[in-house]
């Protein structure tokens, strides 16, 4: 059952998280256990939006390592959540170069020689595979806030900090982002 934060359940998380990172620093590795319990989930959720979900366990792994190994220059007056979806965003970036340098490589090896596919039947795909689809059209910039705002439920203020962007340039992309995303429905025959 899913639980709709309310500011105290929120601010209590944001206490619970301080004292977890502050018995990690402390050397207690079973309180970074602990932090792993609470935020893997929405950490995988982000990445499976951003990332090919193939290597989505690899990629879980590398935003903690990262947290792990970066908690001593971790700034304790900041909101853990908002530095860690900070790394996932960092890992996702980074993978997303790497496997755009991968497809450059294959294509000169394949000398484009890759058949043109079909786009799959509409009407049989389920709605997530259909945003999903949606989601890879936009660019990186637009697609990352959407899923941090749209679908991770993530508050604008807190995406403006989570990307070190100005709060009006979030507005901005989740303004065109939306816009686009109902643009690749409407081609695909969804009534808005």
């Amino acid at each position: 059952m899913y639980v709709v934060p309310t500011a105290s359940n929120h601010n209590q998380s944001e206490q619970d998280d301080r004292v977890l990172v502050r018995q990690c620093l402390e050397g207690h590795t079973q309180s970074f256990r602990s932090l792993y319990q609470r935020h893997q989930q929405r950490v995988r959720s982000i990445l499976y939006q951003l990332c090919d979900g193939s290597s989505l366990d690899d990629l879980v792994q590398e935003v903690f390592l990262r947290a792990w190994k970066g908690l001593p220059k971790f700034r304790q007056t900041a909101k853990f959540s908002t530095w860690l979806y900070r790394i996932a965003w960092n890992v996702a970036s980074d993978q997303r170069q790497s496997l755009a340098k991968g497809r450059t490589q294959l294509q000169v090896l394949t000398n484009h020689a890759s058949p043109h596919q079909e786009p799959p039947d509409v009407m049989n795909l389920h709605y997530q595979d259909l945003v999903r689809r949606g989601l890879t059209t936009l660019s990186l910039d637009h697609r990352t806030v959407l899923v941090l705002h749209d679908l991770e439920e993530i508050p604008q203020r807190e995406i403006s900090e989570i990307l070190d962007i100005p709060l009006g340039t979030v507005k901005s992309r989740l303004f065109h982002a939306r816009a686009a995303m109902r643009q690749f429905l409407e081609r695909e025959g969804v009534q808005l």
